[in-house]
């Protein structure tokens, strides 16, 4: 048996890099949802709250999306 240790260690590489953003993009999100509610009792305009949430929402959609990703190419 012989193992393509070439191969492996691109595997490796991909799925860290990809596992780090996606875990920051998912953070990101958060801190957005969170800096909604942060602002919600001081004297922030509503825009910037719309823009946070909206900001929040984009990024769990690219997790969705990405997850979904990577779904359909080990069922495929």
């Amino acid at each position: 048996m012989k193992i393509d240790w070439a191969a492996l260690a691109s595997v490796f590489g991909v799925s860290l890099v990809v596992t780090v953003a996606l875990v920051g993009l998912f953070t990101l999100g958060i801190v957005a949802l969170s800096k909604k509610s942060a602002t919600a009792g001081s004297s922030a305009s509503g825009g910037s709250v719309a823009l946070a949430r909206t900001g929040a929402y984009a990024c769990f959609a690219l997790c969705v999306a990405a997850v979904s990703y990577g779904i359909y190419l080990i069922v495929a």
